[in-house]
């Protein structure tokens, strides 16, 4: 059981991958209501500031996936396109969500983003920042999809996520609580599923 308020609520726990998602949606009661998969974008580059803004500042110019003549603000632009695509693309996916789940959806878990740059610019300039900036574009685009539906933000650590959804159980282990959503829904339950799971399950202690 987890300690969540008394009226049914529920909670979103993403795990991101590239311009992917696993998003799964956990009750208060601690029942897995959905599972899915969603795709942020389409038909466009998945890493434009890691592969196209790497190649525009003359990044892997070796390398044979390279495209040299890009442009500093061609690959500018191209984030900007790919940014826009990923934020309709995010609010179509939490809308189709939301109408398919039971209970309202109070509050969304996302991996936690590191400090970048401002600018895209910036950012691609940065050896670090280029290298997360793809991902961290991506889950900004959930965020802000999840804070204009009224939904309350749980930015989650990988390395502490599984203890904080852990001490959010009365009576049950998380192991067999994670085993038991695997076994009603059926393959895939991957790690990333787990990961989303347990981020769910403490999202929804945090905003008690």
């Amino acid at each position: 059981m987890v300690k969540a308020r008394a009226h049914a609520i529920a909670s979103v726990g993403v795990a991101e991958h590239g311009n992917s998602a696993v998003l799964v949606t956990v009750a208060s009661g601690g029942q897995l209501l959905d599972r899915r998969s969603v795709d942020l974008t389409e038909g466009l580059p998945t890493h434009p500031h890691h592969h196209q803004g790497s190649w525009a500042v003359g990044r892997y110019l070796n390398s044979p996936w390279a495209v040299p003549e890009i442009s500093l603000a061609e690959a500018v632009e191209l984030v900007a396109r790919v940014r826009s695509a990923a934020e309709q693309g995010a609010r179509e996916s939490l809308e189709r969500l939301a109408l398919a789940v039971g209970p309202p959806i109070a509050s969304i878990a996302l991996r936690v983003c590191p400090k970048l740059p401002a600018t895209t610019e910036e950012r691609i300039a940065d050896n670090r920042a280029q290298a997360v900036a793809d991902s961290v574009m991506y889950r900004e685009a959930l965020a802000k999809a999840a804070a204009a539906r009224g939904w309350s933000l749980h930015w989650y650590e990988r390395e502490h996520v599984f203890h904080d959804a852990a001490a959010a159980l009365e009576g049950a282990e998380l192991d067999a609580v994670l085993r038991a959503m695997g076994q009603s829904v059926g393959p895939p339950w991957q790690a990333r599923h787990k990961l989303a799971a347990a981020a769910a399950i403490a999202a929804l202690v945090e905003r008690n």
